[in-house]
């Protein structure tokens, strides 16, 4: 369902990733790790077609992103760090723009947007303005725009990024289930970003691992915590020290400081 090939990005002098390679079966959940400047965000908008790469090429859901860029688009489903509304529209409504722009038949498009909604357990809420809803429903909202063309792959983004630990547990189960086995070739293929290695021990099942532009990891969950190993020491074996302080979160719960920030 995603293919990798050498994917380069080159600024000048400065190399942000350099011949990443990989594949995603069908139904797959992989977590996209790395510290900041790892160059995980620059290799998803390299898949996602919002940035060229300079040296090789992706292919998604049977798409190449240089020779059939609009289907290789249309095969995807992008939760980017910051969702994508429109602050001043109901969720219906831009759920309901969302599929128009993203090609879903009229015929079904109502339908489509029902199935967003309760997946995401927004109907409720589904007359509401986007605008007044809190950051953690505002990201339920992202991710049922990246759900409502039932497309093949979804690529999301540090979905967790800022919510406060209830959204945060809210969000994982919400993303355990849009990724749970489903009825045989509609299950989805998912790449979750993240820097939260908990996020990654709690949904994924396969881990690659990105450090100075370069895939330095890529390896089924279990076989890396296999013996006891922890997601903390893997990465510390495969990152320069700086690096894994950065990163290297418990791989409990987390818990919010008194001044509202995780921790």
């Amino acid at each position: 369902m995603i293919e990798a090939r050498g994917l380069t990005k080159r600024y000048g002098d400065l190399v942000a990733v350099e011949e990443v390679s990989f594949s995603l079966a069908r139904g797959e959940v992989v977590g996209f790790l790395g510290p900041n400047g790892a160059g995980k965000t620059t290799t998803i908008r390299m898949l996602t077609g919002f940035l060229p790469p300079t040296d090789g090429t992706a292919v998604i859901a049977g798409h190449d992103i240089f020779g059939d860029p609009i289907a290789a688009r249309r095969a995807i489903g992008y939760l980017p760090e910051t969702p994508p509304l429109y602050p001043e529209m109901t969720v219906r409504s831009f759920l309901e723009y969302v599929a128009r722009i993203k090609d879903v038949p009229r015929v079904e498009r109502r339908a489509a947007v029902d199935r967003a909604l309760e997946r995401t357990a927004l109907t409720d809420v589904r007359r509401q303005v986007i605008g007044t809803l809190s950051r953690g429903f505002r990201q339920r909202v992202g991710l049922a725009q990246a759900i409502v063309h039932n497309p093949p792959v979804l690529i999301l983004d540090e979905p967790t990024a800022g919510l406060d630990p209830l959204q945060i547990r809210e969000i994982r189960a919400l993303i355990t289930e849009l990724t749970a086995p489903s009825q045989g070739d509609t299950q989805q293929t998912v790449i979750l970003s993240t820097h939260i290695l908990a996020e990654v021990d709690a949904i994924c099942r396969r881990v690659i691992l990105l450090h100075q532009g370069r895939k330095v990891v890529d390896a089924p969950l279990s076989e890396l915590t296999s013996g006891g190993r922890s997601l903390d020491q893997i990465f510390t074996d495969h990152t320069t020290h700086d690096a894994a302080d950065k990163f290297a979160f418990p791989s409990g719960p987390v818990v919010e400081s008194e001044s509202g920030s995780e921790s």
